[in-house]
């Protein structure tokens, strides 16, 4: 997901797909701990996936309040 798609969300799309994305994850570590993924580079996407979320979720929450 980049952040073209990423502003094109509403912000109640954005906090649902923050909480999947970060279940997500937990489920990829998980099983990376039990057993080598194929690819743990999926880890590092998720990971800044959900930091993509979380910025313009911020940047949204400060344009409401200026």
């Amino acid at each position: 997901m980049n952040n073209s798609e990423i502003k094109e969300l509403s912000t109640a799309e954005i906090v649902e797909r923050i909480e999947i994305e970060k279940n997500d994850l937990e489920k990829l570590e998980i099983n990376h701990i039990i057993s080598p993924i194929e690819n743990p580079l999926l880890i590092r996407k998720s990971r800044r996936t959900i930091a993509r979320l979380k910025t313009e979720l911020q940047t949204r929450k400060l344009q409401e309040n200026a």
